[in-house]
């Protein structure tokens, strides 16, 4: 059994990353491991700590 911590996401790599539909700016949910896009009204999964930045994996939001 591997008790390894799960690494975590990096905020700091919200300077970085924009939304792949429109180009605006993310915002980190911690609680929900996503990174949302209020412009795309898009959730990307956050898995093992990598940003999944495919709007196929993307939830749609309200």
């Amino acid at each position: 059994m591997n008790d390894a911590p799960t690494p975590g996401f990096d905020p700091r790599m919200l300077e970085a990353l924009v939304c792949p539909v429109t180009q605006a700016p993310l915002s980190y949910d911690a609680a929900a491991q996503e990174l949302v896009s209020l412009a795309a009204h898009l959730a990307f999964p956050i898995r093992n700590g990598i940003p999944i930045m495919l709007t196929s994996e993307a939830r749609e939001t309200d």
